[in-house]
């Protein structure tokens, strides 16, 4: 990707990461990292960054892991270390007013 094409987001990976199987608890890697634009590898090392954080925890079911998000859990920056994890996702989840709307 050239500098001009490269483009920057407020939300960090693990941020979108977190969100992901927030929405859906069983992905799988492959799928996260599509979402997200990382590959397989980041989406495993985020995983188990938040898994030792508390922030999330898996359950293997069958073949497939299952990831449950600990919504208490407190953001870990100092300027936002007020809010936690499910405040966030909830800022996240919410549909858009024009959407709710219709």
């Amino acid at each position: 990707m050239s500098d001009a094409e490269h483009h920057w987001t407020f939300l960090s990976n693990h941020t979108h990461v977190l969100l992901c199987v927030a929405r859906e608890p069983d992905a799988r890697v492959r799928d996260v990292a599509d979402v997200v634009g990382i590959t397989e590898r980041a989406v495993q090392r985020i995983l188990a960054e938040l898994e030792e954080a508390g922030i999330v925890r898996r359950e293997r079911r069958g073949r497939r892991n299952h990831y449950e998000i600990e919504n208490d859990a407190p953001l870990r920056h100092p300027l936002e270390a007020h809010r936690t994890v499910g405040d966030l996702l909830r800022m996240l989840k919410k549909k858009p007013a024009a959407a709710v709307a219709t």
